[in-house]
């Protein structure tokens, strides 16, 4: 099994090579049985790759511990969901399973495309191959899966493996990385495309309209893992929030905003043949923090629970960074004559301008992320004096970057392209101000005082109020001349076009992520060490210690705190944290698992944080955390918000299309314009 492995993994990587070569030369020579060939190489690459990633997972899940990887990620005891997630739960296995997605995410883009972009997609070969191809040369010469024990001469062979680690056997690791990866890998389609329209010096934007839904699905699968990662964090780390400013936390977080960014400036460039170098320059950027975000958590460069162990994997991803990049910024400089934009921005008070400060603002959060993230590895490199960034740095410079980019959400809809008008300015923003003022009164009124979350607020209810504006006018139309049900029409406006209205609701997805941000602002906490039929008050509930009790689970053993949550003398639930020992082959490790109570309004949230030395006496933490569901809340209106932009419109809309219909001296065309829609 591991020599088949293993010789599909080579036999990938030469099969890549070749489709590089054999895409370009075809292409360049005009040579249609290269070009073809090529295209069936990624076919069988994907082949390939699938037999490699089958066989490897065949090996975890019938405890084949004659190879390393299963012996280091899997144990008989551990439960089958587990032994299936050991698949990424290692180095070696993560990379083979990036390998496999970007593998077929090729195969699909280049069979789906390969008529309709005939002139260019010899070029998407070669690209998405060397990506491919680098990551089968790691996986085959460097971080070797199907790597077995060894005893000397022999194969060794062991009883049972070491096991998961314990802070990755909770059911949300089982889909977060597979979502992350979708996202991260994802977004090769666009990148691949992009430069293969500079290459072949394309002025138009075909390839937008062709990878648009793959940058929408990416962007989501992203926007999933994150939140997934968040709820991870929340549920099994036991430190009371959802986000600590970690290195990998950050770069996951990278790429999803430079694909927000990218997904906002394409607008321009669909209706306004506006920022074309600049979405060139977007989505390679985001593709590479992608391969970034891949490289930080493998290589030992940053210290992190999420990371995986040191290793010298980060060399060979730094040379791919720098000649990508470096080859990316000079076809993007060759090409500029074909990248110039067809208009110029109109007035400083208009749709397209709230969309380029959208993007500045994006980025500059984007850029004080990846700072703060690499300084302590630069400090390092420089001084020799490795300096800390924490928390307090990026919410000192992320939180006012926050609230503008929370003011533009709603500000956006509220201006005409080309140009707004006074009037239509005083019309669209009285409404929204009025009610975002008397909410941030009320609350006021109330006790809020901190200035960032009482702006949160009051931005919140502004955009709020954008966004149900822009339904009640849209729906109120259609009521009327239909004679519908006001409901309905709604269902009616969004689904004539699910692009703008999907979006708004995302917008709201915004909304509601940034109220359950601010309620991080009001957090109560305490810590103390208890015994038997004592009470911890915490805010406004009490927490009565009942027992302490052993359990057993299906590979590890826990220690059970019970406790009753009580408010004005009245019981409101059980409470049960835990710490559990599991016993994995020659490893014993504890894991914490909180016990949250979660409502609307806040959450409690309480820690078995372990015993004083000498004493059978737990430590107990406890948090009361206001306003926590409204960012899962946030997460899942986004998703939906997003599946509804991605779902086809029932208008139709038709892009422009150019005739030349006639030539000024050599090089300038007179161009008609035309647009139609149409009922689908």
């Amino acid at each position: 099994m591991e020599n088949i492995g293993y010789l599909a993994l080579v036999l990938g990587f030469c099969v890549a090579a070749y489709s590089i070569l054999a895409g370009i030369v075809g292409r360049l020579r005009n040579n249609a049985f290269l070009e073809l060939s090529a295209q069936r190489g990624v076919m069988t690459v994907w082949a390939l790759t699938t037999v490699a990633a089958g066989l490897l997972l065949a090996a975890i899940l019938t405890d084949d511990f004659r190879l390393n990887y299963v012996a280091s990620y899997s144990s008989l005891s551990q439960p089958l969901v587990y032994r299936f997630a050991a698949w990424w739960g290692g180095q070696e296995g993560s990379l083979l399973f990036w390998t496999w997605i970007a593998a077929t995410y090729s195969f699909v883009a280049v069979y789906t495309a390969r008529k309709k972009h005939a002139d260019m997609i010899s070029y998407v070969v070669a690209i998405t191959m060397t990506i491919v191809g680098f990551f089968l040369g790691i996986v085959a010469f460097v971080a070797n899966p199907f790597r077995v024990l060894m005893s000397g001469p022999q194969i060794a062979t062991i009883a049972d493996g070491n096991g998961l680690n314990p802070l990755l056997q909770h059911p949300l690791m089982a889909i977060h990385p597979p979502m992350l990866y979708l996202g991260y890998v994802g977004f090769m389609v666009p990148f691949a495309f992009a430069i293969a329209s500079v290459i072949t010096k394309q002025a138009g934007d075909d390839w937008i309209r062709t990878t648009r839904i793959w940058s929408m699905i990416t962007w989501l699968f992203q926007g999933i893992g994150v939140l997934l990662g968040m709820r991870w964090a929340y549920a099994v780390l036991g430190w009371g929030g959802y986000w600590m400013w970690d290195p990998v936390e950050n770069a996951s977080l990278l790429p999803w905003i430079a694909g927000t960014s990218f997904l906002h400036s394409v607008m321009m460039q669909e209706k306004k043949g506006m920022m074309k170098i600049w979405n060139i320059v977007l989505v390679s950027a985001t593709f590479f923090l992608c391969i970034f975000g891949t490289m930080l958590t493998r290589s030992g460069l940053v210290s992190s629970v999420h990371a995986f162990a040191q290793s010298n994997i980060g060399d060979y991803f730094v040379w791919f960074l720098t000649l990508g990049i470096a080859a990316t910024i000079y076809l993007i400089l060759s090409r500029l004559d074909y990248l110039k934009s067809e208009s110029q921005l109109d007035a400083v008070l208009s749709r397209e301008s709230s969309f380029l400060f959208n993007n500045v603002i994006l980025l500059a959060s984007c850029f004080a992320i990846l700072w703060g993230t690499l300084f302590p590895v630069l400090s390092e490199a420089v001084t020799g004096e490795k300096i800390s960034v924490g928390p307090l740095f990026f919410n000192k410079v992320n939180i006012p970057i926050g609230l503008l980019l929370l003011a533009l959400t709603g500000l956006g809809p509220l201006f005409s392209w080309r140009k707004t008008s006074a009037a239509s300015l005083r019309k669209n923003f009285l409404g929204p101000s009025i009610f975002g003022l008397v909410v941030g009164a009320v609350l006021f009124a109330l006790g809020i005082r901190g200035l960032y979350p009482l702006m949160t607020f009051i931005l919140s209810a502004f955009v709020t109020a954008t966004v149900a504006m822009e339904f009640y006018r849209g729906a109120t139309v259609i009521a009327k001349k239909q004679s519908m049900a006001f409901a309905s029409a709604i269902i009616e406006l969004t689904h004539r076009n699910t692009r703008r209205y999907g979006g708004y609701l995302v917008h709201m997805g915004i909304v509601f992520l940034f109220i359950g941000f601010a309620g991080m602002a009001f957090v109560e906490e305490g810590q103390i060490e208890m015994r038997v039929g004592e009470t911890m008050r915490i805010g406004k509930y009490e927490l009565v210690f009942k027992d302490l009790v052993d359990q057993e689970g299906p590979n590890y053993s826990a220690t059970v705190a019970v406790f009753d949550l009580v408010r004005d003398g009245k019981i409101l639930q059980e409470m049960r944290p835990e710490q559990r020992l599991f016993l994995t082959g020659q490893q014993t490790q504890a894991n914490g698992i909180p016990a949250i109570r979660s409502r609307l309004n806040e959450d409690v949230y309480v820690v078995l944080a372990g015993f004083e030395r000498d004493s059978k006496n737990p430590i107990i933490k406890a948090y009361v955390n206001p306003l926590v569901m409204w960012v899962w809340l946030g997460g899942l209106t986004l998703i939906f918000g997003t599946l509804i932009a991605i779902w086809p419109s029932k208008v139709r809309r038709i892009p422009p299309r150019t005739k030349v219909v006639g030539v000024v001296g050599k090089t300038k065309a007179i161009k008609e314009t035309h647009a139609t829609a149409t009922n689908t």
